[in-house]
C-alpha cells in the first residue's frame, strides 16, 4: 500500500475517495454527475452553501466576514489581496519568513510600497522576535504566511499589528488547528493541503475590508464581486467545490478541527523525536519552537546533508511504499508532509524505518 508524504497536491482521505467514487457518475437523485450540473442549477447551489456552511461551522466564522471560494491559487491571492486592500494607502507590511511569502511581498510590491517588517535573510529558520519588527502604521494590512510548506517554519502565535489589518496565507495548515477568525481581516488557503484538490482556494474576508478594490482589479479576484455573487460570478469548479465539502464533512465526522490538531501533534512529534535522538544523524535546522507539524524537513548525514544516504533513505522509503519524501528542489533533502489525511499509523511507520536506517547507517 502507497503512503503519500507529498506536499500537494496532497494525500485525500480514502474514505472521501470512495465516497466520490461512488457518486461520480450519479450524485444523489439526480440523476448526473456533480461534473455535469448547472451551476446555477438547485442540485448544485444546494452542495455549494453545504461547503460554505461547513466552512463556518468548523471554524467558527463570524457574521460580519464573507467565505469566499475563489479561483487562482495562493499565487492568484499574493495579487488579489494587494488589489483588493492596498489601495487603502498605498502601503503594507510583510513579515518573510520563508519562501512563500517571499513570492507573496514581490507580487505585492507590483501595487504599492512593501515595507519588510524584518531584514531579507539568508536561510529562514526561525520567527524574528517581534520586538525586532518594524512596522508601518499607515500600512494597509499586515501579511504573513502562517506555515512556509518549504522550509517548514510555522507560526505559534498570532502576530499583534496595533491595529492594522491581518492578512494570512494559511494554505497548508489551514482546518489543521482552531483559529480566532476575528484577530484577521483576512485569511485565505488553497484546497490541496488538508482541503481537498487543486483548483479552489477558501478565502475569508472581514466584511469592512470589501469594496476597496483598485480599479484595475479583475472582476474575478474583486472579493466585492465575489460576495455580491456568493461565487458564482461566473462558472465555478463545481466537482472541486463538491469535494471540498467531502473533506470537510469528512474533518467534521472525525473530532472536528480540534481532533486535526491533536493528530497533527502526534504525528510531526514522531518524526521530530527520531530526529532530536539521533546525534545528528538527521538534521533540521528550524529553531525548535517553530518546527512546523505540517511539513517536517530534514537532512541526512549533518547539515549539509549527504547525497548518497538521502538517496538510500529515498529508495528503502520507496520500496516499502512511502512516497514523495524528496525535500523540495530549492532547499533539497527529505521533506515528510503530515496533512489532515495522513494518518498516525502511516506516521508511525515511517518513524520506524528513519529508526531502521539510523541503525544500519550510522557511523
Amino acid at each position: 500500500m502507497v503512503i503519500n508524504f507529498g506536499a500537494g497536491p496532497a494525500k485525500l482521505p480514502r474514505e472521501v475517495l470512495l465516497e466520490v467514487q461512488k457518486e461520480l457518475v450519479e450524485h444523489g437523485t439526480s440523476g448526473m454527475s456533480v461534473m455535469e450540473m448547472s451551476h446555477r442549477g438547485a442540485n448544485y447551489i444546494a452542495l455549494h452553501e453545504e461547503t460554505i456552511a461547513l466552512v463556518k461551522e468548523l471554524l467558527n466564522v463570524p457574521d460580519n466576514y464573507k467565505i469566499l471560494l475563489m479561483q487562482g491559487g495562493g499565487t492568484g491571492m499574493f495579487s488579489a489581496v494587494a488589489m483588493n486592500l492596498m489601495g487603502r494607502t498605498g502601503k503594507a507590511d510583510y513579515l518573510v519568513t520563508g519562501t512563500w511569502s517571499t513570492l507573496a511581498a514581490s507580487e505585492g510590491s507590483r501595487y504599492g510600497k512593501i515595507n519588510l517588517v524584518v531584514p531579507k535573510q539568508d536561510k529562514y529558520c526561525t520567527i524574528p522576535d517581534p520586538k525586532d519588527w518594524k512596522l508601518d502604521p499607515q500600512a494597509s494590512y499586515f501579511y504573513y504566511c502562517d506555515n512556509e510548506t518549504i522550509g517548514g517554519v510555522e507560526f505559534d502565535q498570532i502576530p499583534e499589528t496595533n491595529g492594522v489589518p491581518l492578512v494570512v496565507d494559511m494554505s497548508s495548515n489551514m482546518m489543521s488547528r482552531p483559529i480566532d477568525v476575528t484577530k484577521y481581516g483576512v485569511i485565505f488557503g488553497c484546497a490541496q493541503k488538508n482541503m481537498g484538490t487543486t483548483g479552489i482556494t477558501l478565502v475569508i474576508v472581514r466584511e469592512d475590508l470589501i469594496g476597496h478594490a483598485m480599479p484595475i482589479t479583475p472582476s474575478i479576484f474583486d472579493f466585492q464581486t465575489m460576495a455580491k455573487a456568493n461565487s458564482i460570478s461566473n462558472t465555478p469548479p463545481t466537482f472541486i467545490i463538491w469535494m471540498m465539502g467531502r473533506v470537510f464533512a469528512w474533518i467534521k465526522r472525525h473530532g472536528g478541527i480540534t481532533e486535526m490538531y491533536k493528530q497533527s501533534l502526534i504525528k510531526s512529534q514522531l518524526i521530530y523525536d527520531v530526529v532530536e535522538k539521533s546525534s545528528g544523524f538527521y538534521y533540521c535546522p528550524i529553531e525548535a519552537r517553530f518546527r512546523s507539524r505540517m511539513n517536517v524537513p530534514f537532512r541526512i548525514g549533518g547539515p549539509t546533508g549527504d547525497d548518497e544516504l538521502e538517496n538510500l533513505f529515498l529508495k528503502g522509503a520507496e520500496a516499502l511504499g512511502m512516497q514523495q519524501l524528496k525535500g523540495h528542489r530549492s532547499v533539497g533533502g527529505i521533506r515528510v508532509s503530515l496533512y489532515n489525511a495522513v494518518t498516525i499509523e502511516e506516521a508511525t511507520a515511517l518513524h520506524q524505518y528513519m529508526l531502521d536506517f539510523l541503525s544500519k547507517h550510522r557511523k
